[in-house]
């Protein structure tokens, strides 16, 4: 780039995340991934699905990244008695100093910048329809009147893959909602070792605040401008395009195993997701690396599988490498 504001924004946007991303090691460790994607979904608008086991530091992480952005949070324990308007919020009535009745709206959990939607799944359809509509629409409507959502507004929803029974799985459409799904995994002997070490430590670390709403909002512009080439772009709509079985680009294996592909949804967000992750890298143009390193988080939620799939021992990840190897040697080739 030669325009020297251009770089010197670029270069801005790239300090402040990198140092959200240094305070919030002083918290977590290891989860790389996992914290990378939460901060791609944040500056792209979107939301994130995070799936693993209890106790790897999901709810730790939205609460250390709300102290290190200055954002309001607030977590809701999703159970199947939660109503809508438990998340929502409620009109109550309320007296003055008169003794007149009035109708005033109470502001449910769902009003703060950063959501945590702790097991998600454990709700019923219509809770969790409520909170959807929230996310998608950015407003709540109560009566004749309409609320909008404090931007950024993130909902960092939570599902535990053991425990079935009394549970809602989202249905694939509303899936389909959320930006990314992440599976946070197991940390390694190393991380295990320097978490049971912090856990010790006579001092306890605090994250300190480096951005502010208006600095998060400045830096999802900066991330809008990356540039996309025409080429990248047609790698994405390729990618899309062969996880879609009944597709003349569609891969083999797609066509054997999966019962719907991806949506039209997919594309954008592997541009979108992609456009963050290049800034985040100190590059302002989308390369195909980025769309890859993005692919199997935007895509895994949106692929469904058939009968077949199942029984054979497929899943959305190995599916998706078969895919994305795939696209990328005919890509090469070209």
């Amino acid at each position: 780039m030669n325009d020297v504001g251009s770089e010197a924004t670029l270069q801005l946007a790239i300090d402040r995340l990198n140092a959200v991303r240094r305070e919030i090691a002083k918290i977590i460790v290891g989860q790389d991934d996992v914290v990378e994607g939460v901060l791609i979904c944040l500056l792209s608008g979107g939301h994130v699905l995070l799936e693993g086991v209890p106790g790897l530091g999901k709810t730790t992480l939205l609460r250390t990244l709300s102290r290190t952005m200055q954002l309001k949070y607030s977590r809701i324990q999703f159970t199947p008695d939660l109503m809508p308007a438990d998340i929502v919020g409620s009109m109550m009535m309320e007296s003055d100093e008169r003794g007149s009745k009035l109708l005033r709206f109470q502001y449910g959990p769902i009003f703060a910048n950063l959501v945590l939607a702790d097991e998600i799944n454990r709700a019923t359809p219509k809770t969790q329809s409520a909170l959807l509509e929230a996310m998608q629409e950015r407003t709540v409507t109560s009566g004749t009147t309409t609320h909008e959502l404090e931007a950024p507004f993130l909902v960092m929803a939570t599902q535990n893959p053991i425990e079935m029974e009394g549970t809602y799985p989202l249905p694939e459409a509303q899936l389909d909602r959320f930006l990314m799904k992440i599976i946070v995994t197991y940390p390694s002997r190393d991380e295990l070792s320097r978490i049971v070490e912090r856990t010790i430590a006579r001092e306890e670390l605090v994250p300190v605040p480096v951005m502010d709403r208006e600095t998060i909002l400045e830096t999802r512009q900066v991330c809008r401008q990356v540039l996309v080439a025409p080429h990248v772009q047609e790698f994405a709509i390729r990618i899309v395009m062969a996880t879609q079985s009944d597709q003349k680009e569609a891969h083999e294996l797609s066509r054997k195993y999966i019962r719907y592909g991806s949506s039209p949804r997919g594309a954008q967000a592997l541009v979108e997701c992609g456009r963050v992750l290049a800034l985040m890298r100190g590059r302002y143009h989308l390369s195909v690396e980025d769309i890859l390193h993005v692919a199997p988080a935007v895509l895994r939620h949106r692929i469904i599988l058939n009968f077949d799939a199942h029984a054979d021992g497929q899943t959305p990840e190995t599916l998706l490498q078969a895919v994305l190897k795939s696209v990328t040697a005919q890509s090469s080739v070209a």
